[in-house]
């Protein structure tokens, strides 16, 4: 069975990452944008990177226009806007799309492992959470709405499991 190890994504330099690289890390994966109103959510997944990162903890960052086109920029202008607006260090990815034909690989595995309300798999809005232990399994999906401070908690008792 496939895990988010299994997959890979261009990083906001353009160069090709696999996610193999975070094995045995706790993922945060989000769907983000720089125009939405949930963008000042960036600074609540800073604080948990910069809190939990030496305890094993990445989140990583795609942004995504399929809503409401928020995310128009170019690579170089979302990271402009993640680091001067919300000091953002945690890795982000090139613009994607979350849902329909051309969704991202990973994005359709995230969606498929832990489906929406109703299970639903489709993602409703920028900002959706993905929860991923250390052996690449996604245990739980966040929406929009939720701020990252609210799932903490869930977050510690990850970190404190063992591979």
């Amino acid at each position: 069975m496939k895990t988010v190890f299994d997959f890979s994504a261009t990083d906001l330099k353009g160069a090709e990452q696999a996610l193999e690289q975070y094995q045995g890390k706790v993922l945060l994966i989000v769907n983000t944008a720089s125009k939405c109103g949930f963008t000042p959510q960036y600074e609540g997944l800073e604080a948990l990177w910069e809190k939990y990162a030496a305890q094993g903890l990445v989140v990583l960052g795609f942004p995504c226009n399929q809503f409401g086109h928020q995310e128009p920029g170019t690579s170089e202008q979302i990271a402009s806007f993640c680091d001067l607006n919300y000091g953002v260090s945690f890795p982000m990815f090139g613009r994607i799309d979350v849902n329909g034909a051309a969704a991202h690989p990973l994005f359709a595995h995230l969606k498929k492992a832990a489906p929406g309300l109703l299970g639903t798999e489709a993602i409703k809005w920028n900002f959706t959470k993905f929860l991923v232990n250390r052996k690449g399994e996604v245990v739980a999906r966040f929406a929009s709405k939720d701020r990252p401070a609210s799932i903490e908690n869930r977050i510690q008792s990850l970190l404190a499991e063992s591979v």
